[in-house]
């Protein structure tokens, strides 16, 4: 079996010589090179041809989101990013996914070499995801900067389908991992104000989903947070599962309010799809609508079978536009899913069919 070879990109010498012998320790990777900085790096990906990188976010000289706009435009490849535990740490590896940075892993603050260590089954299972991800061109300008437009800026999305006077009944639940924040970010950007209350499921650790929902909330038409354990669950807003937490649903009353709890990792993640899809089936029931975007692994796909059976209608995404298809590949297998769709069409489609649960002729907003 062939190695994936792997070129790591990081201005410090103690995590290049980690990252290096936490590659080297692998049967089924090589590290064929090291570079402190992206001039270094570009000579080096000529020379060695890697099947991936893993790029510092902050570099001397050029820094990680410049070359990283650079390679997604000119050699498209897997790249894993290397990121910093702080906000601008957050903000910027969300411009790198942007860009077409596959996944990211997060430098532990304290103990950088026991932390490194401890981070090694993740940063491996990450290349090797990479490795076997869908890679595409990248077409974002690269003088975007890190920053999102506010809401109402010239750069929102055109205007969609209201769907018209809902049952507040009606909830979307949405699960992703790998390529997840761009997908869920184009799903979101699909909505219109008056969608029914979405809650999501990313796998993300603690530190960044603040910085993830605050960038969507500054895109979308609907308000997007973070969830808050025992708030109400309100129409035109999105939730997102905190880093490190499982959300849920339950009804009080009239009402539906999110759950955010501590608890053991399912399916090894922590917020877990799993977790969020069964109460859904359970407490939401034939009002839920699941879609599960790109993500390595299974999460959420027995859980989104029995939102089926408890009557949801249930989306996935389809294998040519994810970054990775193992998610919705298995919740397909599992016969959960109605229809398998294009990212670009589960927007569309889901507000077709809200509008005529709703019983509306169509117009625009």
């Amino acid at each position: 079996m062939s190695k994936t070879r792997v070129v790591v990109v990081d201005d410090s010498a103690l995590v290049r010589s980690l990252l290096k012998e936490i590659i080297d320790r692998q049967r089924d990777m090589e590290c064929v090179g090291t570079a402190s900085d992206p001039f270094v790096a570009r000579e080096m990906i000529r020379d060695t041809n890697p099947d991936v990188i893993t790029l510092d976010v902050e570099m001397p000289r050029m820094d990680g989101i410049d070359f990283l706009g650079k390679l997604m435009r000119l050699r498209p490849m897997p790249v894993v990013m290397v990121s910093t535990l702080t906000e601008r740490g957050a903000e910027v590896t969300l411009r790198a996914l942007e860009l077409g940075a596959v996944d990211f892993v997060a430098k532990p603050k304290i103990g950088l070499a026991d932390g490194m260590r401890q981070l090694a089954e993740d940063i491996t299972d990450k290349i090797r995801i990479a490795a076997r991800s869908q890679v595409k061109r990248s077409v974002v300008p690269a003088a975007h900067g890190a920053g999102a437009p506010a809401r109402g800026d010239a750069a929102a999305p055109a205007a969609v389908a209201s769907v018209g006077r809902l049952s507040t009944e009606k909830l979307i639940f949405i699960g992703a991992s790998t390529g997840g924040t761009e997908a869920t970010k184009e799903l979101l950007l699909g909505l219109p104000h008056d969608a029914p209350a979405v809650l999501i499921t990313q796998h993300m650790p603690p530190g960044f989903t603040t910085s993830y929902a605050k960038r969507l909330d500054s895109l979308a038409r609907i308000r997007v947070k973070e969830a808050s354990d025992g708030e109400r669950v309100l129409p035109g807003h999105a939730y997102l599962a905190p880093g490190g937490f499982h959300l849920s649903v339950e009804r009080s009353g009239a009402n539906y309010i999110a759950r955010v709890r501590d608890g053991e990792p399912v399916n090894r993640h922590k917020p877990s799809v799993e977790v969020l899809f069964e109460s859904a089936a359970r407490v939401v029931g034939q009002n839920a609508f699941g879609i599960m975007l790109t993500g390595m692994g299974a999460d959420g796909a027995k859980a989104m079978r029995t939102m089926r059976d408890a009557g949801a209608y249930n989306l996935c995404q389809d294998e040519a536009s994810c970054v990775v298809f193992g998610m919705p590949r298995e919740a397909i297998a599992h016969g959960a899913a109605h229809e398998v769709l294009p990212l670009a069409q589960i927007a569309p489609h889901l507000i077709e069919r809200l509008r005529s649960t709703a019983g509306m002729a169509t117009h625009r907003v």
